[in-house]
């Protein structure tokens, strides 16, 4: 197994620039509109239908709540052609479980690769610094960027341009340094325009200069990667030590809950944890006494970890965790051992010695299950061992054995990004093939023949090394059902159980106090403590714009006789500490959810979902904006005066 590694030279003149279980709920489905709702449609009464109704039907009230399901397929409109219609056809899954300095440097060349045998020589990559994308006070030092204005200072459009520019040739395959990890391309509006396009930048920058197609091609699942950046800033934003502080500080933190305190020394591992609240000097008395701290989960508690793995979740398409690693100078935490995730380790602060093993047999290969602590003795000799420092990457795959140590003169902070735990091809069909058999036992009387009377005679352990007629033509047969089985397996419908296990473990979006100005979060009602009323009453029409708040909030579920649209947004930053979300809608409004799929990340207007009735239209987006699902394009307008009235007495 080879190790890629990657090495930035350090700037010759030193300059860094800055790469700068709570009380379960009951979940209902929606009722009907709030009587204000329904009567503020009277006012669209006359409004043109869809131009797909049909003109014998004439216009109704809803009738019933969203969660009374449509008696039929019948129910669903079927002049629109709809993956989810075909969906609905072929079966689905019968489960009904409901259990985030100075000038930019130019054409620096990647250093030598790391003289060991282990490692493949790679080409050394030319790597470009863009330009910071924030407003900053140019030293004196350096030449003020002229605009074609002739002034001095650029405009946000000119340097919006400038940057999108850089985005471009940076895509076109010309190696540069991103900007800081987390940062967004500037935009006009203060809402993400495409998560999917945000997820993607962020974990390009993340692997920076390796491209992502390189990654994924040839060292994704299969081998060890290291990039060494010399820019001990490049992660700045990530986590710190100051902000575990301030976490056990403001947080109850609780020792073996929340917090870790370990050490291994001479081949033994030892967890010091004692029983109740970590305070924050209890905590450090343990560092200063030589114990490795682990802080787990610590998207919980940091908010800049939160957003950043609800943003590659997107990405993954998988819950993608977190643990954080401090351990004192000449120290080690943890034995050898393999986990059962893929693994990024981002250096943040300090320096840390890793030693990777290879695998032992093939069994542990993409492991499903992390190991115990192991014995150096038992293991093989080092397929890589690597120092990093602050800036730099490790990756490697679930099952490789792993050890890292602190050196003599500093301490070391690192962030393990975890993925794809339990996210196979097996996983997948060990939920698949259940109701796949059932189905075919169902529709397929192949299956429910009985086997022959005297298979017993001929199959088993003891028999396994004759070579019977009987046997091989029971083996045939065996394969015969097999490819059969294929005809019947739930495939989309399994996809989307696998889409519901991941609404309930992804953790909710992170929500900008800009995004919210655009959602049910600061939008509509509020109390006026001046005129002592409610105020800001909103109303969605007809002709107002929305879409998702980001394309992987929702999943759109067939289950048994009902439709369901579970969602992220209420879970909470505990691992699957909450029950599933979800909405029941009617069938019909299958098409309307499967609109908003598709068409994001653009806009739509309300009244353009393949919906017959405004009614149906006007109560779909209702229930879904309410819990936070969509956004829309421009804040929505009050439609009382006395909402612009002073709020403060």
């Amino acid at each position: 197994m080879h190790t890629y590694t990657f090495s930035v030279p350090e700037d010759k003149e030193g300059s860094r620039n800055g790469v700068t279980q709570p009380e379960k709920k009951n979940l209902q489905p929606f009722q009907m509109m709030k009587s204000k709702r329904v009567s503020a449609l009277s006012v669209f009464r006359n409004h043109k239908q869809d131009q797909n109704e049909d003109p014998g039907e004439e216009p109704t009230a809803v009738k019933r709540s969203i969660s009374d399901v449509g008696p039929s397929l019948m129910a669903i409109n079927k002049k629109k052609n709809s993956n989810f219609l075909k969906a609905f056809k072929t079966g689905t899954l019968r489960n009904h479980n409901v259990s985030d300095s100075k000038k930019s440097r130019q054409s620096i060349l990647a250093d030598s690769i790391m003289d060991s045998p282990c490692l493949t020589a790679v080409k050394p990559v030319a790597v470009e610094t863009p330009e910071n994308s924030q407003v900053t006070t140019p030293s004196k030092k350096k030449k003020k960027k002229k605009s074609p204005s002739g002034n001095s200072k650029m405009s946000v459009a000119e340097m919006k341009k400038s940057f999108e520019k850089k985005i471009k040739q940076q895509q076109q395959n010309v190696r540069r340094v991103p900007q800081a990890i987390g940062q967004s391309i500037i935009t006009t509006v203060p809402y993400i325009h495409d998560s999917r396009a945000e997820a993607t930048k962020l974990f390009t920058q993340l692997i920076h200069p390796v491209t992502v197609e390189k990654f994924f091609t040839q060292m994704w699942e299969r081998k060890p990667l290291v990039v060494r950046r010399h820019i001990s800033d490049y992660y700045n934003g990530w986590f710190s030590t100051e902000e575990l502080d301030s976490i056990l500080r403001k947080e109850n933190i609780q020792f073996g809950k929340n917090i870790d305190v370990t050490t291994y020394c001479d081949g033994k591992r030892e967890t010091h944890n004692p029983t109740g609240q970590a305070h924050a000097a209890v905590v450090w008395d343990y560092f200063q006494n030589g114990c490795s701290v682990r802080l787990l989960n610590p998207q919980t508690y940091s908010e800049n970890v939160w957003k950043k793995l609800s943003i590659l979740q997107e990405y993954f398409g998988c819950f993608v965790g977190a643990n954080v690693y401090l351990t004192p100078a000449n120290s080690q935490g943890f034995a050898p051992h393999y986990d059962d995730i893929e693994a990024f380790v981002i250096q943040l602060e300090g320096k840390k010695n890793w030693t990777l093993y290879p695998y032992r047999n093939d069994s542990e290969m993409l492991a499903r299950t992390s190991s115990g602590n192991l014995n150096v003795a038992d293991l093989d000799k080092p397929l890589i061992n690597v120092q990093l420092h602050a800036g730099d990457l490790l990756y490697f795959p679930r099952g490789m054995i792993h050890q890292a140590t602190t050196v003599e003169d500093t301490h070391s902070l690192h962030i393990t990004v975890s993925c794809c735990q339990k996210n196979t091809w097996g996983d997948f069909l060990e939920k698949m093939l259940p109701t796949a058999i059932k189905l075919a036992m169902d529709d397929d009387v192949e299956f429910r023949k009985s086997l022959p009377l005297n298979y017993l005679n001929f199959m088993g352990v003891a028999n396994s090394e004759s070579h019977t007629k009987e046997r091989q033509d029971f083996m045939q047969h065996i394969d015969k059902l097999m490819r059969r089985l294929i005809s019947h397996a739930p495939v989309d419908a399994t996809c989307d159980q696998m889409g519901k296990k991941f609404m309930h473990e992804s953790l909710p979006p992170y929500i900008s106090d800009g995004e919210k100005q655009y959602t049910i979060h600061e939008q509509g009602e509020r109390w006026n403590g001046k005129s002592q009323s409610v105020v800001s009453r909103v109303e969605l029409g007809p002709d107002t714009r929305i879409k998702l708040l980001r394309a992987g909030i929702i999943r759109l579920v067939i289950e048994g006789d009902e439709v369901r649209i579970y969602y992220n947004l209420e879970n909470n930053r505990l691992y699957q500490d909450v029950e599933s979300n979800y909405l029941e809608i009617p069938h019909r409004y299958a098409l309307a959810v499967e609109f908003l799929l598709q068409t994001y990340p653009d806009f739509t207007t309300v009244e353009n979902l393949p919906l017959t009735q405004l009614t149906e239209q006007i109560e779909l987006v209702q229930a879904m904006y309410e819990k936070g699902i969509l956004l829309t394009e421009i804040p929505l307008e009050p439609l009382d005066e006395d909402s612009s009235m002073d709020e403060g007495e």
